[in-house]
């Protein structure tokens, strides 16, 4: 063998012996009593967890409990039907209450045209009436001033002796005045 070779060989004892130790040191006693309390402990820490989710499940039930059965399908179809008939009658309403709002518009719309022309209307009346009280009233300045007149012609002809004279207040025959 060559020295070469011979090295190889010791290494890989080297190497051999270094496994093995290592081997030992790990399957001593203590090891394995090492490995034992943390099993333990890891299995004492999951069964503690799952005891105390069992007692919160426990209290929570305790503090919440069901006594009210949970409500059946069919009384969750029939409401459901009763609310899709009560829907249906709100829709009708609805669609009658915006035929109303439709026909009130048009009302409303109407009301603001005759109101427009009661307003014109209204006007050209006033304006009627103004011109028949100045009319009016030029018509009593007339008769008074005719009844002046024949007041004193009537006495004029009282104290005078004169012969009758028709007077018939200078008003015409239609009972227009004459000028």
């Amino acid at each position: 063998m060559t020295a070469q070779t011979v090295q190889h060989v010791h290494h890989a004892q080297q190497a051999r012996a270094a496994a093995e130790t290592t081997t030992a040191v790990r399957s001593t006693p203590g090891v394995r009593l090492r490995r034992l309390v943390v099993t333990l402990g890891v299995a004492a820490s999951l069964l503690a967890a799952g005891a105390t989710v069992r007692a919160a499940s426990l209290w929570a039930a305790s503090q919440a409990p069901l006594t009210v059965a949970p409500v059946s399908v069919e009384s969750v179809e029939m409401a459901l039907a009763q609310e899709k008939s009560r829907s249906a009658i709100l829709e009708d309403q609805i669609a009658t209450l915006q035929s109303s709002a439709t026909d009130l518009t048009a009302a409303l719309q109407a009301a603001g045209t005759r109101l427009a022309t009661d307003q014109a209307t209204a006007a050209e009346l006033r304006a009627s009436l103004a011109a028949a009280q100045d009319k009016l009233a030029k018509l009593e300045a007339a008769l008074a001033a005719q009844a002046k007149v024949a007041a004193r012609s009537a006495t004029t002809r009282s104290t005078s002796g004169g012969g009758e004279i028709e007077d018939d207040g200078g008003f015409e025959d239609d009972g227009s005045v004459r000028d």
